[in-house]
């Protein structure tokens, strides 16, 4: 899957395989980006609102997050067996709710430091995802790793919310970003072999095109919001 070989055989023609080779990831970084300007514009329309509602109601925040766990594991686990229309409809529905949920940070951070996050994080996920589809490594013994250190990072975040330790807290932040821009190489490689192995093997399914387009989408989209937000953490001390 990671070393292509142009001697094997292959059930479509060279021309079609690269015609849904670049389908697939196209559609991968345009859902990507849309996702991205539905949580943007969730955001911005949902503060008024949070600003109004979190006090008096804050296990609104807990509904909305339970909303949104919901979503990512049933985009993760069905989405190749769902329709692409309810796979894409499921993926900006949990892109429009994330939105909600971060509109959060325009209480603690302001609005200069936000931009320079985001701005920070879309050029060094570029750079990151450039990598990811151009390495010719074999990126597959990196997923245990990965994975173990995300837990690592999930349980450390989880006790510093009761230990409250700064020197933690500056640890946490640098080591999420080291995680997250290894995890946007990981992916970014990851759909590609998806997105290549599919278009030798299916022989120009465009429902199966449209399905690796929404889990790839989703992978990359949530590598980024992380990203951004561990930046964000580095950027700006909140209030």
């Amino acid at each position: 899957m990671n070393n292509y070989q142009e001697n094997v055989p292959m059930p479509v023609s060279e021309t079609k395989l690269a015609e849904m080779f670049t389908s697939v990831m196209s559609r991968v970084y345009l859902w990507m980006f849309l996702g991205l300007l539905t949580t943007t514009g969730a955001a911005i329309a949902a503060l008024p609102y949070i600003q109004s509602v979190l006090p008096r109601y804050p296990w609104a925040m807990l509904v909305l997050f339970g909303g949104e766990l919901l979503l990512v594991i049933g985009i993760s686990r069905a989405a190749m067996r769902l329709s692409p229309s309810v796979a894409i409809t499921m993926f900006f529905a949990y892109a429009f709710l994330n939105g909600v949920m971060l509109s959060v940070i325009f209480f603690a951070y302001s609005l200069g430091t936000i931009t320079l996050a985001f701005g920070t994080t879309a050029v060094l996920f570029g750079i990151l995802s450039v990598v990811g589809y151009t390495t010719k490594q074999d990126l597959s013994k990196w997923r245990g790793i990965l994975f173990m250190s995300l837990i690592g990072l999930i349980v450390a975040s989880v006790a510093n919310m009761f230990l409250a330790n700064s020197a933690l807290d500056w640890i946490i932040t640098y080591v999420g970003i080291l995680i997250f821009m290894a995890l946007t190489v990981y992916d970014t490689k990851r759909i590609k072999t998806m997105a290549y192995t599919a278009a030798m093997n299916t022989g120009g399914d465009t429902a199966i095109v449209n399905r690796i387009g929404v889990l790839g989408a989703l992978s990359l989209y949530l590598d980024f919001i992380n990203l951004f937000l561990f930046i964000l953490r580095l950027f700006g001390r909140r209030r």
